[in-house]
Formats: C-alpha cells, sequence, structure tokens
C-alpha cells in the first residue's frame, strides 16, 4: 500500500492509451517525466504537455509523446489514493516507454486488480462492489451488464446492510436477555415476534440464494440442446442461428460425430447451444461415442430442442419425453419445403411448442428464436433487482441459511439465549463474508483480485 503503482489500462494498438498511476509518491514521479510539476497543481484537473526522458549523452530533455495528464487527490479517486491517468498514442512503443520511465523512476508494476483492492481497502467500496467491476468488464450482453451495474451502485449491499441491521437487534436483545438473566421479571423482547423476524431474515437469504441459478444461467449462457435423428437438420440449424458455418452439413447420416457447442444473443440473453450427435442405432464405435455424448449433453441442458422433419414413432415419443424430464421442450418441425405445413397430431401429447421451419433457408428462424427465449423464463430485470451470479456469494448465503435455522429450530424448542446468540454471530460473519465487512484473510483478497485485468 506505500508503493506507487503503475500500469496500462488500455488494450494497446488502438489510437489512443491510458496508463493509471496510484499511491503516495504518483504527482512526484510523474513530474520527472512530464514537461511542468504537477505537484500544485488542483485535483480533478487535466493537463497539456509532453512525457520525455534525459539523453544519456547530452542531458538534454528529449520528448517521447504529447500526453493529457489527468489528477485526482486523495481520498476523492478511485483507489482513494493520490492517482493520475495519462493518456496518450495507442503505439506499443510509446506506451511501453512511458511505462518504463515512471518505472525507473519509483512507480512499480501493478499487480492484477490491484487498483481496485486498494480501492476496497481505503473503503471506496465493499467487496462485493469490487467483485462487480471485475464482473462489468467480462459483460457480453444486457443482462450481464444489467446485473452488474447493479451490484456495483451497492443494491446487494444496502440489502445485506438491512439484513444484517435486523440480525445485529435481535443478538443485541438476546445478550442483553443474558446480562440480566438473573432478573427474571425483566423481559426485553417477545420470543414469538423474535421468532417471526427471524423466519423474515431466512426467507431473505434463502430467496437471494435461489436467484443464484437464474444468475448462473444468465452469466454462462443458458445450455439449449439441438437432438434428433441423423439427417433432419440440426446442424443446418445450428449454423441458422450461429450466422456461420459452424457445422458440417451432409446428406450422409451420421455426420456430426461430437457436439459442437457455441453461444448466441437473443433479446439480451446468451443462449449456449449444443449441436448432438443423431440418435440412432449403430454399430459404429466413434460414433456411439457421439451418441453417449448428446445423452450428456440433454441432461446438461436446460432447454431441449427436439428435431424431426416425419411423423415420429409413438416409442420415440416415448423416449424424448423420459429424456426431458425437468426441462424445457421445443418440438421443432424441419424441411417444411418439402413436405409442407401441416400439423402431426401425435406431438399434442408432449404439451410443448411446436415450430415449423425451413432450416435450409432460414424460414421460421426468427419464430424459434422467441420460443426459446420464452422457454428460458428469465424474468424482467429491473435496475434495483438482485440475482446472484457469484458462486462465493452463494455460498455464504447458504451457510448463513444453515446458521439461522439453527436460530429458528432453537427458539421454536426455547433453547437458552446463549445458544442463539452463538448461532446469529455466525450468521452475521458468514453474510459479513460477501462485503468483506469482517477481516477478510490475505488469501481470500488474493485470490478475488487475481483474476481482474492489470490496470483495473
Amino acid at each position: 500500500m506505500n508503493d506507487t503503482i503503475c500500469a496500462l489500462a488500455t488494450a494497446s494498438g488502438g489510437a489512443i492509451g491510458i496508463i493509471r498511476i496510484s499511491g503516495p509518491q504518483t504527482l512526484e514521479i510523474l513530474s520527472h517525466v512530464f514537461s511542468k510539476p504537477l505537484s500544485q497543481e488542483k485535483p480533478n484537473t487535466i493537463h497539456y504537455g509532453h512525457i520525455f526522458e534525459i539523453d544519456a549523452a547530452s542531458g538534454q530533455r528529449v520528448p517521447i509523446d504529447e500526453v493529457m495528464v489527468s489528477i485526482y487527490h486523495a481520498p476523492r479517486s478511485y483507489t482513494g489514493e493520490d492517482s493520475a491517468e495519462v493518456s496518450c498514442h495507442g503505439s506499443r512503443y510509446i506506451l511501453n516507454k512511458v511505462l518504463g520511465l515512471l518505472i525507473q523512476n519509483g512507480c512499480r508494476q501493478a499487480n492484477p486488480g490491484e487498483f481496485t483492492q486498494r480501492a476496497y481497502l481505503n473503503g471506496k467500496m465493499d467487496l462485493s462492489q469490487a467483485e462487480a467491476v471485475a464482473d462489468l468488464i467480462a459483460s457480453t450482453n444486457r443482462a450481464t451488464h444489467q446485473l452488474a451495474m447493479s451490484q456495483l451502485r451497492g443494491h446487494f449491499s444496502d440489502k445485506l446492510a438491512r439484513l444484517r441491521d435486523q440480525l445485529l437487534k435481535l443478538t443485541s436483545l438476546l445478550e442483553l436477555e443474558l446480562d440480566f438473566s438473573d432478573h427474571e421479571d425483566l423481559e426485553f423482547a417477545d420470543r414469538g415476534e423474535l421468532l417471526e423476524l427471524t423466519k423474515k431474515i431466512d426467507n431473505r437469504i434463502v430467496q437471494l440464494a435461489r436467484s443464484f441459478e437464474t444468475g448462473q444461467a444468465i452469466k454462462q449462457g443458458i445450455p439449449v440442446a439441438i437432438v434428433g435423428k441423423t439427417n433432419v437438420g440440426k446442424s443446418t440449424l445450428l449454423n441458422q442461428l450461429l450466422k456461420d458455418d459452424r457445422a458440417i452439413v451432409s446428406n450422409i447420416h451420421g455426420t456430426t460425430r461430437d457436439t459442437i457447442e457455441d453461444t448466441i444473443d437473443i433479446n439480451g440473453i446468451v443462449f449456449r447451444f449444443i449441436d448432438t450427435a443423431g440418435i440412432r442405432q449403430t454399430s459404429d464405435e466413434v460414433e456411439q461415442i457421439g451418441i453417449e455424448r448428446t445423452y450428456q449433453a440433454i441432461d446438461k441442458a436446460r432447454i431441449v430442442l427436439w428435431m424431426v422433419d416425419s411423423e415420429p414413432s409413438i416409442e420415440d415419443i416415448n423416449n424424448i419425453s423420459q429424456l426431458i424430464e425437468g426441462k424445457k421442450l421445443i418440438v421443432i418441425i424441419n424441411k417444411i419445403d418439402k413436405n409442407g405445413t401441416e400439423s402431426i397430431p401425435s406431438l399434442s401429447s408432449l404439451n410443448s411448442p411446436v415450430i415449423r421451419i425451413a432450416a435450409k433457408y432460414g424460414q421460421g428462424i426468427d419464430t424459434l428464436e422467441q420460443a426459446i427465449y420464452d422457454a428460458a423464463q428469465i424474468p424482467e430485470i429491473a435496475d434495483t433487482d438482485i440475482i446472484i451470479t457469484n458462486a462465493r456469494h452463494y455460498d455464504a448465503l447458504l451457510r448463513a441459511h444453515e446458521s439461522i435455522l439453527r436460530v429458528i429450530i432453537g427458539m421454536e424448542q426455547q433453547l437458552s439465549g446463549d445458544l442463539l446468540a452463538e448461532d446469529l454471530r455466525l450468521t452475521l460473519e458468514h453474510l459479513s463474508e460477501i462485503t468483506g465487512g469482517q477481516i477478510t484473510p490475505n488469501e481470500v483478497l488474493g485470490n478475488i483480485f487475481k483474476n481482474f485485468c492489470v490496470g483495473k
């Protein structure tokens, strides 16, 4: 924390590159390589000038680049320290040269995530907000961006703070009873009211934990398996959805022998499509492995697209019914350009949407995409909605639920206040792990920030 750090904050190769600096010697170090001193300049100002180096032979200043320098004073900066950003041209040579000059004059190359880690340690954000920075950088669609922004703005932290305030009140009342346990005539809280409040807190913790499934689906992409017999057009459909020739298309049966996976964005949600090997009886050992992987893909999928191009047998319908138990099924009738658009009555027993397409010509693809989006049942996300996307947060919520459940059971069994207070304290500790309200071990912090970008 006493070092002054620097790092490239933008990808090289663009027109402009930004180098970030933070630490107690930021302005002093910059003044050594900038065309004018900055130590006495006002905070939140931008200065035009040149970065230069000293020629070893002549001792003269040699300009490296003309730049704009933005300066910020502690604590009103991203990191809470004196900091600056140097905006220069995006040449790899120039960027490396400027970084080298800063390091020669006293800076240290920043570690991944060190700027955000300093912001957390200096109280500029809590731990869940710091993790949201990484999620924001990694966001690839509207939904992941929206969730990261909500967490970064502190909506999740505010919700946890309210839960912690209620838990602290419970703990205080129980411990106060213990302090005055000799006075049987004193009652500081009605146990029935405390039990109801504890149940409400637990319900909210459970709701947050349950949102993790939706959060993971949004963050990782909702898995969709495309299944059916050989040569019904599964690979053609995948190529149409991806708008790319991703899978080999052939009239030869058994062309696809392994799962092929890629993602697309539908209405701001990422769907992870898996084209599978056609299901059929075969003696080909390699194809058999592919078919086994088809069953594995169905098992992992949240939505299954079953493609047919003719009337399926009762056995086929029964088999798909068993395979998709607990999943959303969409039946796709393909090749309507050849076979017409007549319905297939036997499919009605599946009670699933039936979409008619001509995958070869892209007919019906828009309707199918909307059906896939509807099947995902992703709730509309408001700016203040809280959906858990982080496995560490989910684990902490589960442990908090286990602890407060013991409190509820203890209250119902009329256990003593000291036992109840201990489990309440554990609940508080587990919730505090999410925001970093309690002292967090260094190895936990290191694990969180090591996956950040350098310069962030």
